[in-house]
């Protein structure tokens, strides 16, 4: 590797080690203050074999994620299939780039939406939160279908 090479590489892995450790302080305080989770969401617009929107919320650790075939809801009332898949590091919530053929979930990935979310419920099928995104603002829930991967991402209507 070149030597602009090498600082792209350790810039990236730095950035991403950055955005863990000051995920982790900011969600420890502010539990610590509010009594509820605040954790950092993201929504990565991924060109695989179809075009899908894979959503991630930070819980346990990890980035709990959902692939959504169709892009988010930002009206409320809107509901989406919302497909749970295999939770990914909280690293990944940086990644833009292209994923080569041949490996799993080849093609371009683009980060759609980011920002940070406060959980309001978490139950084994349904979970409450809100968003607070560039695109995505507002109350949303997710629902589990019965005994499934398969989840409605719902924007709720706003309470007067």
């Amino acid at each position: 590797m070149f030597w602009s090479e090498q600082y792209v590489v350790f810039n990236q892995i730095m950035n991403s080690v950055f955005i863990f450790l000051y995920s982790v302080m900011i969600n420890v305080e502010l539990t610590e203050l509010t009594g509820q989770f605040l954790g950092i969401f993201v929504v990565q617009r991924h060109r695989a074999r179809r075009l899908h929107y894979d959503f991630r919320l930070e819980m346990d650790g990890v980035l709990k994620s959902w692939a959504v075939p169709k892009e988010p809801p930002l009206q409320p009332g809107v509901k989406r299939l919302a497909v749970e898949v295999e939770d990914h590091p909280l690293e990944y919530a940086n990644f833009e780039g292209v994923i080569p053929e041949g490996m799993y979930g080849a093609g371009r990935v683009e980060i759609w939406d980011k920002g940070l979310y406060q959980l309001k419920h978490r139950s084994e099928n349904k979970i409450e939160f809100t968003l607070n995104g560039e695109k995505m603002k507002g109350d949303y829930v997710l629902i589990r279908f019965k005994d499934d991967k398969n989840w409605l991402l719902i924007k709720k209507k706003a309470q007067p």
